[in-house]
């Protein structure tokens, strides 16, 4: 079992945390495939010659021990209540990640930046962009993100938050699979669609997402207990998961090939 699937049958509540390794790999991977020579051979200068896109994808929540004032860039809380998007009410200190991305992609871009700073701003903005599309980290019902709503998870004690992070994925296949076959649907005329928009665009989607799926769909508690997960809400949640990956990837591509032109 993977270190992170460990850390979520414990009931481990992580709040930065979105996806995984696993989905933070693919995002990344299906990225490479869709950046212009130009953008991809920038960002292999930047981060040297030990390192590659995939390998980076998961950085920002390795050092987020060593750094915490970095928690809070890894989502934006917007009601589930709320039918938008509020920066005033939802990112009032300027610390979520919306703002972060943008911040970041602006660094990346500029090249009088010194080239440690655009390094740090390529590794950041590579995780946020995966960060968002997972919905949880783009909405809340005053529980953390989903960490306060415990689940029966094919008999694992789990949260809400856990189980969108890693838990259905990590039942959807090997990393390798998936990617075959998210690689195969992320078309280009696909990823060219998907990677329009701005990012607060794309954040309120997620929170859309949340609302009807994540949310929406969730079984009725019944008794005391954690609320079981049943397999008709994983066959929703399951496509749902692939196709945010899918747009995480078209997206972090779009992205990268705006800044390293």
């Amino acid at each position: 079992m993977r270190w992170w699937a460990v850390l979520l049958c414990l009931g481990g509540s992580w709040r930065v945390f979105a996806w995984g390794p696993e989905g933070h790999d693919l995002v990344a991977r299906l990225a490479l495939a869709h950046m212009t020579p130009t953008a991809a051979a920038k960002a292999r200068e930047l981060l040297g010659p030990d390192a590659t896109l995939v390998s980076i994808s998961s950085w920002a929540d390795q050092v987020r021990n060593q750094r915490r004032d970095t928690g809070p860039w890894h989502y934006i809380d917007i009601p589930i209540s709320q039918p938008h998007l509020d920066m005033t009410r939802d990112c009032p200190k300027g610390d979520c990640v919306i703002v972060k991305i943008e911040a970041f992609r602006q660094v990346l871009a500029d090249p009088a930046a010194a080239p440690v700073q655009r390094r740090e701003a390529l590794m950041f903005v590579v995780h946020f962009i995966g960060d968002m599309h997972q919905p949880l980290h783009c909405s809340d019902n005053k529980d953390r993100g989903g960490n306060e709503v415990r689940l029966d998870f094919h008999g694992r004690n789990m949260n809400l938050h856990g189980v969108w992070d890693s838990g259905l994925l990590t039942r959807m296949g090997a990393e390798d699979v998936e990617f075959a076959a998210f690689s195969k649907d992320l078309t280009d005329k696909r990823a060219k669609k998907w990677g329009k928009g701005t990012v607060r665009d794309w954040a309120e989607e997620a929170h859309k997402v949340s609302v009807k799926v994540v949310y929406g769909k969730l079984p009725k508690p019944s008794g005391g207990g954690p609320i079981k997960i049943t397999p008709e809400y994983e066959k929703v949640a399951d496509p749902v998961i692939q196709q945010q990956i899918e747009k995480a990837g078209a997206r972090l591509a779009a992205t990268l090939n705006a800044a390293l032109k």
